[in-house]
């Protein structure tokens, strides 16, 4: 069921977005305003992804999704009226892209959190594929959809569709019978989700390598799509059906490619299946901008798809596996953050660079600054995508006569390890900081006793005790471990002594 709303919310998608673009170079020539069409529609889920994606990992996920698809309904009901009453203007095209792409950025991170709820960790890698196939079997039947609706009825009666669309798809997912598990520490505050979100991401240097790759990506591969209406008008004989064609190559390239993905993961690793997939699309890239007709920019337009798709998904399932549970949804707005202000930055670079010189040129720049680019990430990257095992680990609640008032916590463990090995220990202890970090801490730090050189204490600040219990909560496998490497060192008679303190306010007298 969701996988099928999934698939018509992106069709809807992008009939909205060839409509769009067509009814631009309806309303002006210059090459600047087509390409901000992509830029107003991705925009909003650069600025807005760290708020949904915090939204979604606090609030009921099933009633979330479902707000979405409404929004997106209303938006395009209000493009259509618009249309029809003959007040659109460029600006205001913009201005209602803008708007669509407000219910984008609310709807992607929750339906990217929602998946690895219903599907077994090893399947998520197919399970993503999937997700592929739905989203360009709807990059094929959307522009099909779009372009024969605009050449019978025209532009506006796409939009009509699309807000049908939507409002069926929301009512779909309310029927989806999903029962939101209340954590017991009760719902975190909007402004402490991002900050813990954003901090994760910070501190995770397999999600840091993707966030990298996927930037450099879509901020130069986007020049091929948000140029595409142009090159299509270009062509001899080109115009919607043109356009239409070339979308729907690039689609049905990313669905057969899809079929192969396993096979070829199981060849290739990860990260080599990056780099090849970026310099298959910047390849086929430059043939597009060369080809001079459709004959020769269609199999080009397939190529793309299949470096397309294989790029993305590597790069989604790298961040997928990257991201524990109980922080998904917010690590995977980040990562769709990257992905639509490379996006949308580059359709405005490479829109400029169009109009100073020609659409051939702005792709063909593309395509080879896109591949370098590329090489040289996976030189200075190799290596730092290896995945921790994030399974929820066991921890231990502090035992406390009452719950303590409010104001920070913080923690403090003291070791005794041998002076000799403390380069050694203090290596260990900042990857005890990131770990601390990523869970959710304010501030660590680690002293060393003056007297006594080889007595440490590790000190972890807390927001306040409700959030000091929920960063424990959070604990994972690969913690459990670290903890255990960490007790290696120690050479004390006892365990290490672990106090937690409340920070009070004193006021001046």
């Amino acid at each position: 069921m969701l996988w099928g709303t999934w698939m018509t919310a992106n069709i809807c998608m992008w009939m909205t977005d060839v409509a769009a673009a067509w009814m631009m170079t309806s309303l002006t020539s210059s090459p600047m305003w087509v390409a901000l069409v992509q830029s107003a529609a991705t925009l909003p889920v650069f600025l807005l992804g760290l708020p949904s994606g915090a939204f979604a990992d606090i609030l009921d996920r099933r009633r979330y999704f479902m707000a979405t698809q409404f929004w997106i309904a209303v938006v395009a009901s209000v493009l259509c009226a618009v249309v029809m009453s003959g007040l659109l203007t460029p600006v205001l095209l913009l201005a209602m892209c803008f708007a669509n792409g407000i219910g984008l950025a609310m709807r992607w991170p929750v339906y990217a959190a929602i998946v690895p709820d219903l599907v077994p960790r090893p399947q998520l890698p197919a399970a993503l594929a999937l997700n592929g196939v739905a989203m360009n079997t709807s990059r094929i039947v959307g522009p099909l959809a779009a372009g024969a609706i605009i050449a019978s009825a025209g532009t506006a009666y796409v939009f009509l569709l699309n807000a049908a669309l939507s409002v069926v798809a929301g009512l779909v997912i309310m029927r989806w019978k999903h029962e939101q598990v209340p954590s017991p520490l009760g719902r975190e505050r909007l402004s402490s989700a991002i900050r813990v979100g954003v901090q994760y991401v910070r501190q995770s240097d397999p999600m840091k390598a993707v966030l990298l790759r996927i930037a450099l990506f879509f901020f130069h591969s986007t020049a091929l799509l948000a140029l595409l209406p142009l090159v299509a008008r270009g062509m001899q004989g080109g115009g919607a059906g043109t356009f239409t064609l070339l979308l729907a190559s690039l689609g049905a390239g990313a669905i057969a490619t899809t079929l192969f993905l396993p096979r070829i993961r199981q060849r290739m690793p990860g990260e080599t299946m990056v780099l090849c997939g970026t310099l298959l699309q910047a390849a086929a890239m430059a043939v597009v901008a060369l080809a001079p007709n459709a004959c020769v920019a269609a199999p080009a337009m397939f190529v793309a798809g299949t470096g397309w798709i294989a790029t993305a998904n590597s790069l989604t399932v790298a961040a997928q596996l990257a991201l524990p549970d109980w922080v998904r949804a917010r690590g995977m707005s980040i990562y769709q953050m990257s992905i639509m202000g490379a996006g949308a930055l580059g359709a405005a670079l490479w829109g400029q660079v169009a109009t100073v010189g020609s659409v051939a040129a702005s792709l063909l720049v593309a395509a080879a600054s896109g591949a370098a680019a590329m090489m040289a990430a996976h030189a200075r990257l190799a290596g730092r995508s290896q995945h921790e095992d994030l399974t929820p680990g066991e921890f231990r609640l502090p035992e406390v006569a009452a719950p303590p008032g409010p104001g920070r916590v913080e923690m403090a463990i003291e070791y005794c390890i041998d002076p000799g090995r403390a380069a050694e220990f203090s290596a260990l202890m900042q990857e005890s900081r990131r770990s601390r970090l990523r869970q959710g801490a304010l501030a660590w730090e680690l002293v060393r006793d003056a007297g006594h050189s080889g007595r440490y204490v590790e000190r972890i600040v807390d927001e306040s005790w409700t959030e000091h219990l929920r960063r424990l909560s959070r604990i994972t496998t690969a913690d459990v471990a670290l903890r255990e490497r960490k007790l290696a060192f120690h050479i004390g008679p006892v365990a290490p002594v672990v106090r937690r303190f409340i920070v009070e306010s004193v006021l001046p007298s």
